[in-house]
């Protein structure tokens, strides 16, 4: 049986990890690397923590989460698709049960939102994890003057979290934003399509998505 400890400790996945982000970076993306992939399987685990899944399957879900994006060291196109089939014989490698190596995978090829569906729990922690991760952290670029609308959008964003909340009902994204820095409708304007993922992905877990935006709840 495959721990995370031992997907987190491989060198060989540390390395697709870290060129994927290299990629990423050259192509002008916010990180995408070992911190981003980190608090996605963190905040995975946690969910389903939170709503009663076993630690093992919490545990599948981290594994998910910390290998969403290895797709990225291919191309950016198709990269979910990409990662799980890169994941699948990493995974395999290391001695992966072939039910738990086919769940991890389902959530890989269904986190990006431009082709994915939460088809089970696990899928739906890791999308939640990963779209709720917007951040000023995450912004490489160091010119202000010439940050594009994702630069702005995550740098204005100076708190972001995830919670469950009113007895395990509602999945609330709370953001803190800047709106010195960007206005709330550029948050929408490229996190609209994300948020809707967000909300299937809450229905799947049986809640309900809220998103609160300097203490008003939008949605």
């Amino acid at each position: 049986m495959i721990r995370f400890i031992d997907v987190q400790n491989s060198e060989k996945i540390r390395t697709y990890i870290q060129k994927a982000d290299e990629t990423l970076g050259a192509l002008g993306f916010t990180d995408h690397g070992l911190g981003h992939v980190t608090k996605v399987a963190e905040d995975s685990k946690n969910i389903m923590l939170t709503l009663g899944y076993s630690p093992r399957e919490a545990e599948l879900a981290q594994i998910a989460g910390y290998l969403h994006d290895i797709g990225n060291v291919v191309n950016r196109a198709a990269h979910a698709q990409t990662g799980a089939l890169l994941a699948f014989r990493l995974l395999e490698e290391m001695g992966a049960d072939p039910e738990e190596l086919a769940t991890i995978i389902t959530a890989i090829g269904n986190h990006d939102e431009g082709t994915a569906t939460p088809v089970n729990p696990t899928c739906a922690a890791v999308i939640l994890a990963d779209k709720s991760d917007v951040r000023m952290s995450r912004v490489r670029n160091r010119d202000h003057a010439t940050f594009d609308i994702h630069d702005r959008v995550n740098y204005a964003v100076k708190e972001s979290g995830l919670d469950i909340c009113e007895n395990n009902t509602v999945m609330n994204l709370k953001l803190t934003i800047d709106t010195n820095q960007c206005a709330v409708m550029d948050y929408f304007e490229i996190f609209l399509v994300r948020m809707s993922l967000c909300r299937k992905a809450a229905e799947m877990l049986g809640l309900r998505f809220a998103l609160t935006i300097n203490g008003q709840q939008l949605l």
